[in-house]
């Protein structure tokens, strides 16, 4: 019998054929095991049915009561009958002397239930100003609610009901595992139209807004007014985070909500429910970013670190920090910028002796800092008291008109009278200074981390770093009191 001839290649053997008809058996079944584990691990779930009847029963509906004291001149008065009369009843405005005494003003908002004996977390602004805090609950009974503490920072209020039965409640998860792309589901109270879910993904984390403490989970889940306060939940039925805000041009859910971090309100929570009130570390000192031009200026390997430019009394000014340190550690963790930072000290105990590295004149060290409390040194107002100095001739350096510090200066722009340094009179646009955003009034303390009281002590720091073939200068710049570093060419 002869093989036959396909194509020009001899015909396979069966053998060889059986083994290509198994292999292509076992690669099919491997593809379908591989799609079968990535539709798994990022298909849409057939249902989430059974997560939101779970969860639901510890999500509520919060309704707030404010009086509102009468206007001083008692209100527009219309007379009865007036055409003018329903105008003022549309807009809830009083028409009459009847009409002028305090009034009573409703809002709402979303909550949920973390212990069974009443603790409930929602948003700060939507209890804010409350008089009176109406909990409405999945099976349609209605609490009231005491305000146990609240945190502005982080818009998180805590309240406490009185229940006779135990309350169904839900647990905090993990935030810093959540991955974008991971399915959530929102719940709440939109638009006051009672218990809604809605489901989508995580779209962005670490998302930062305006407050110091922001860590924002970003999602397309639905969120409109109303939902603030109310909880993202992850798919094991986890709080991940507390719907807050949302981005959009007309009020209403375009697919960009944000909802705080649950590792952030979690901490805020518990110290609400056992001081109510917030505790968090301070370090004290005034701080900025590492940029790749500082770095340079500094003699740094990367940019990396909190750079530190002002130290006032407090503890880190009694732990041994100054001016011109680079803090690289704290408490055992690397700092990547000054937002980690931040965030590490507020969540350290405080009265604590923690380690900080910083790194000084390119040397690594070492202290010992024991904690404040940053709401009390927040408390404490700080003073400038002026003083009196002679203004000095004029000079060009590095794209600026420079002048030594006048007691008038001083005066006019709030600073302590034993501040000395360099006043920018005028700017040149085009210089790198100007670029770096340095302006008229702002006032050089420092140059290569060394004081200047004169513009010999600038130039000789010019020189020093042309000299160790450096391009940039470090200087410190302050603006209406506040300190930061600005790297500038010494090459122009």
């Amino acid at each position: 019998m002869k093989a036959e001839v396909m194509t020009g290649r001899k015909a396979p053997s069966w053998r060889m054929q059986a083994f290509g008809w198994i292999s292509a058996a076992m690669l099919g079944l491997a593809l379908n095991v591989a799609q079968t584990e990535q539709a798994g691990a990022s298909g849409a779930p057939d249902s989430f049915a059974d997560l939101a009847q779970m969860v639901s029963p510890a999500v509520v509906n919060i309704t707030t009561t404010t009086v509102i004291a009468a206007p001083a001149d008692g209100g527009p008065i219309v007379p009865k009958g007036s055409p003018f009369e329903d105008f003022f009843k549309d807009f809830g405005l009083p028409d009459g002397p009847s009409e002028r005494g305090p009034r009573r003003s409703n809002a709402l908002g979303s909550g949920f239930v973390i212990s069974e004996d009443g603790y409930i977390v929602t948003n700060n602004h939507v209890i804010e100003g409350a008089d009176e805090i109406s909990i409405e609950f999945f099976s349609g009974a209605t609490l009231d609610a005491e305000l146990v503490g609240t945190d502005p920072k982080t818009d998180i209020a805590l309240l406490k009901v009185k229940s006779d039965t135990p309350l169904p409640h839900v647990s905090f998860g993990n935030s810093d595992v959540t991955r974008v792309g991971d399915w959530v589901l929102a719940m709440g109270n939109p638009l006051g139209q009672g218990f809604s879910v809605s489901a989508g993904i995580v779209s962005a984390r670490n998302r930062e807004l305006s407050g110091t403490y922001d860590d924002f989970i970003q999602t397309d889940a639905a969120i409109n007014r109303g939902n603030s306060g109310g909880p993202l939940f992850n798919m094991d039925g986890e709080v991940i985070g507390v719907n807050t805000a949302i981005l959009s041009p007309n009020g209403g859910s375009i697919g960009i909500g944000f909802s705080m971090a649950s590792n952030v309100v979690s901490k805020v929570v518990a110290q609400l429910q056992e001081f109510g009130q917030t505790r968090r570390g301070w370090l004290g000192v005034r701080i900025q970013d590492v940029t790749p031009d500082v770095a340079e200026a500094m003699g740094l390997a990367k940019a990396a670190g909190a750079l530190v430019t002002e130290v006032p009394d407090g503890p880190a000014k009694d732990g041994g920090l100054e001016s011109g340190d680079v803090i690289i550690s704290f408490d055992g963790a690397d700092v990547a910028d000054t937002r980690e930072l931040v965030r590490r000290v507020a969540d350290a105990e405080v009265g604590r002796a923690v380690p900080v590295v910083i790194l000084r004149n390119g040397d690594s060290q070492t202290l010992m800092v024991t904690l404040g409390r940053r709401e009390e040194a927040e408390s404490v107002p700080s003073a400038a008291t002026p003083g009196a100095e002679e203004p000095p001739a004029q000079q060009d350096l590095l794209g600026m008109t420079l002048g030594v510090l006048g007691s008038d200066d001083r005066d006019r722009l709030g600073l302590s009278s034993d501040t000395e340094g360099l006043i920018i009179a005028a700017i040149d646009q085009s210089s790198d200074a100007f670029g770096k955003g340095l302006r008229a009034d702002d006032v050089i303390t420092e140059a290569g981390q060394q004081k200047v009281a004169s513009i010999a002590d600038l130039q000789a720091r010019i020189d020093e770093a042309k000299d160790a073939g450096r391009e940039t200068l470090l200087l410190l710049i302050r603006r209406e009191g506040e300190p930061r570093f600005v790297a500038l060419a010494v090459n122009e």
